[in-house]
Formats: structure tokens, sequence, C-alpha cells
């Protein structure tokens, strides 16, 4: 079982003067989920090298126990530090791929030929793409084998407008996760804001918020099975 796990490379979260990058719980929950049910998990990102960790989500009431065991976790640092580059892998070589959120997607990743492509032919292949939160943003430009948006009439889940004003940056992210899936036409459903929940439509899985993170992966592993 190998598994992908693309993470962003971009920290300016627009023009605040402010840090973004990965969230660390969307990263942990599912790296550990996933290494305990024995995949391989390979960790790339569009530069390579550390991705950006969003600072907010190194802070106290942000952490839960994964990201206390990664803290912990040499090995799985190093790892992290040593991203490969998304150019360089192949959708051939991976039975799934695992988009961790954080606001840095929607900048790099959203828009970056190589992820777009990587998704595109992991559908085509019948293979699992899950992502978390502001994650289903890299689904932007993702189209379908007749050229249609991917995620048109799709169950998909992501970011809430009102979870984007809760945190005060819907004036800064280049687009609103959640309105940008309604207009490619997904059939979009959220569950209370900040409680986990998770959609599942064929090879798609995408969850609404940090709290989802665990549940994707469970439902990736699922799908996996």
């Amino acid at each position: 079982m190998n598994i992908l796990m693309v993470l962003t490379s971009h920290e300016e979260l627009g023009n605040t003067g402010r840090k973004t990058g990965f969230w660390l719980e969307e990263f942990a929950a599912p790296y550990y989920a996933l290494k305990d049910a024995g995949a391989t998990l390979t960790l790339v990102s569009p530069l390579g090298g550390q991705p950006p960790l969003d600072p907010k989500s190194d802070e106290p009431e942000s952490q839960t126990a994964a990201t206390v065991r990664f803290k912990a976790d040499t090995a799985a640092q190093a790892a992290l530090a040593a991203t490969g580059k998304l150019a360089e892998v192949a959708a051939a070589d991976f039975d799934a791929v695992f988009y961790p959120g954080g606001h840095g997607p929607l900048w790099d990743l959203a828009e970056d030929r190589a992820s777009i492509a990587l998704i595109e032919a992991m559908v085509a292949a019948g293979k699992p793409v899950a992502a978390v939160c502001h994650a289903p943003g890299v689904l932007r430009h993702v189209k379908a084998a007749d050229g249609s948006p991917l995620v048109r009439g799709k169950r998909v889940t992501g970011f809430t407008n009102s979870e984007e004003d809760a945190v005060g940056l819907s004036q800064v992210v280049p687009f609103l996760v959640e309105d940008m899936l309604k207009e490619h036409g997904a059939i979009y459903a959220k569950g209370a804001d900040w409680a986990s929940f998770v959609q599942t439509d064929g090879v798609l899985i995408t969850g609404q918020n940090p709290g989802s993170s665990e549940a994707v992966a469970a439902a990736l592993l699922k799908l996996l099975a």
C-alpha cells in the first residue's frame, strides 16, 4: 500500500505579512493513521524540501495526540524536512494520494500543473484521491475524462465559508473553497462548523476541516481495503 502525501510549499498569507503553509494536525493525524495501517508513505511538495508549517497550527490550542506524537518522532520530522518534488513522481507508483490542508494549497497546489495532472491520472486509474479542509481547493482546475470539472455532480465537502469567516480570512484567500466547489457543479455538503464531516464519492474523499483529518484517512483506508 503505497500512498503519496502532497504538501504545500506556499508560506505567504496573501498580503497580510503573516505566514501560512500546511496545517499540522491535517498532516500528522493522517500520517499516523495510514502508517499504523501498514502504508508506505512518500512525501512531496512543489518545491521539495521542508514544507512551511502554518504557525497557527503549532499553537497550544491546536495540539492533538497526533501532533504531540509527531513532535517526538524524529524519523517523521526528517521525512517531512526532505520531501521530494511533486513534478518528479508518477501516479502509476502509488495506490492513493492524500492532500493535507492549511491555507497554503489555495495559492500553489490549486494552480500546480503537476498536481492537476497527478489527480487526473489517479482518478482515471480508479485510485483514491483524499483531501481535507482547504485541500479540496486543489480540485479547482482538475478535469474529468470528458473535460468537465472533476467535482461536477460529485458529493464533496471542504472548509466552509462560515469557518473562513470565523478565522477572519475570507477577504485574504484567493478563493473560498465552498464557493469554488459549488461554482464547479459539485454537490457540496457540510456539517457543523469545526465538527468532523467527510464525503466519499467514488474514489474522491473530502473532509471539511482539521477535525475531519483522521476520519478522511479512515475513509481512504476503507476504500483501499
